[in-house]
């Protein structure tokens, strides 16, 4: 059977109605922008010809129920059909809060949207003759039902995936889940900053996913633009729509009639919305003024391990740093830093994986 579609993805919304959000100075996302941004992509995804919509979780601010209830009608309307995850803003705890939905509560929010008739936070779906869609929940919660640092796939819901994909051999299989299971950045699983955007014990489910012909995984969370590669299998991981560059992808797959595999993706973004016609400057800008200390982190953390004198002097180079790297390819190069610390950086620099020889991507 061949293969040819269209699809989009939006990822990380953080949709926020005004009264509900939170006033935190040094917060990176600007959800303030949530609801304008999403109308902006919306608007401009519904006069195409698309076959879905990929929403890959943190769909609210922190899982407030307005805010989930939005969402809801506001998706309902779209002309061609949405498929959504949890990610790890959209169920801060186990159980419901007075804040927040518990997990239990995401399936019926969300029962157009590829939870029509399951009760878990999770699902398989045949989206289109011969292509499966499996929609996993990565948001793991401690003994107290306290959400855990980084991602995690309970063993019922391994055990689960394992039986799923054992009769969808013959079927183009696309995996959705919140938490990276691929690393986009160096030494991701390995370091503090990089981990809690990783699924724990992704290499276990990145071998299942690959004995079962699996090609195709979509996440968010980290809100870069990025595609990484792991043997046979893909990550396409978008970035965020309330943070630079408010990106958003438009992919085609195509296939052939000797089996040879295409994945086209298109990168959009947002560029102004009504309230700020500017939107790109000043979302860069945000961003920058927000990720000093992270960037101090980077420098006076492993493998760096630089004085707090001397990475305070080589602070201000990075400024954009971090929003060059969520706006996905780029190279960098600091010849005013120590020839150790300007190869750390040069190793930060991304570009598009290898070509498959029967799938390829095309950015």
């Amino acid at each position: 059977m061949t293969h040819n579609f269209r699809f989009a993805i939006i990822s990380d919304l953080h949709i926020a109605l005004p009264h509900t959000i939170w006033r935190h100075p040094s917060r990176f996302h600007w959800v303030e922008v949530s609801i304008p941004a999403l109308e902006v992509v919306l608007q401009e995804l519904a006069q195409l010809d698309l076959d879905f919509l990929l929403v890959p979780g943190d769909l609210t601010q922190h899982g407030e129920p307005e805010n989930h209830a939005w969402l809801s009608n506001r998706l309902a309307q779209f002309p061609c059909p949405v498929y959504v995850i949890p990610g790890n803003h959209d169920v801060i705890e186990r159980s419901p809060t007075d804040q927040s939905i518990g997990l239990a509560d995401f399936p019926i929010y969300y029962r157009k949207f590829g939870y029509a008739d399951v009760d878990t936070p999770y699902y398989s779906r045949e989206i289109l003759p011969g292509v499966q869609l499996i929609g996993l929940n990565s948001n793991g919660f401690d003994v107290e039902g306290k959400q855990l640092y980084a991602g995690l796939l309970d063993a019922t819901q391994f055990l689960w995936l394992q039986q799923t994909l054992i009769p969808l051999r013959d079927h183009l299989v696309m995996v959705m889940v919140h938490h990276n299971v691929i690393e986009h950045l160096p030494d991701q699983s390995g370091n503090a900053l990089g981990r809690r955007y990783m699924i724990e014990s992704s290499a276990a489910l990145l071998r299942l996913l690959q004995a079962a012909g699996v090609r195709l995984l979509f996440t968010g969370h980290l809100h870069i633009q990025d595609v990484a590669q792991s043997q046979s299998v893909y990550e396409i991981t978008t970035g965020s729509l309330v943070s630079y560059p408010h990106p958003y992808r438009v992919l085609r797959f195509e296939q052939d009639d000797q089996g040879n595999q295409q994945l086209k993706i298109e990168s959009r973004r947002v560029m102004a919305i009504p309230e700020q016609p500017n939107l790109q400057h000043l979302s860069r800008e945000w961003l920058g003024d927000r990720s000093l200390p992270l960037m101090l982190q980077l420098l006076t953390q492993p493998p760096l391990n630089l004085p707090d004198a001397l990475a305070k002097e080589l602070v201000p180079s990075l400024r954009y740093f971090w929003a060059d790297i969520a706006s996905g390819d780029a190279t960098f190069n600091f010849p005013q830093f120590p020839p150790l610390v300007e190869q750390y950086f040069k190793n930060w620099s991304r570009s598009m994986p290898t070509v498959s020889p029967t799938l390829s991507t095309t950015d």
